[in-house]
């Protein structure tokens, strides 16, 4: 299991009960992968440096997680697959210690 960080831009017109559904769903997809979340940062509404779909802001939701290197690819497919995700930044964690 190697851990990574996810940034994922939530759609602007959707209220935080809808948002906190999209994060729910993030979570359930890493566990039925044999993953792990174990830090989610709800950053809140901010501003986009340019439109992304004609939105100008965007529900910013940072987490943290386990998953396995072979479930990654997996993993971005059922992200691109939700309408409501404007943006995602899937990196491999950089704080090794964390």
């Amino acid at each position: 299991m190697r851990k990574y960080e996810l940034l994922t831009i939530i759609k602007p017109n959707m209220d935080a009960e809808e948002a906190d559904k999209i994060i729910a769903k993030i979570e359930e997809t890493v566990k039925s992968l044999g993953g792990n979340v174990f830090a989610t940062d709800k950053m809140g509404r901010k501003k986009l440096a340019h439109d992304i779909q004609n939105f100008r802001d965007g529900h910013f939701v940072a987490q943290r997680m386990e998953l396995a290197p072979d479930k990654v690819v997996e993993f971005k497919r059922q992200l691109r697959l939700n309408d409501n995700i404007l943006r995602i930044m899937f990196m491999e964690d950089s704080k090794v210690n964390a």
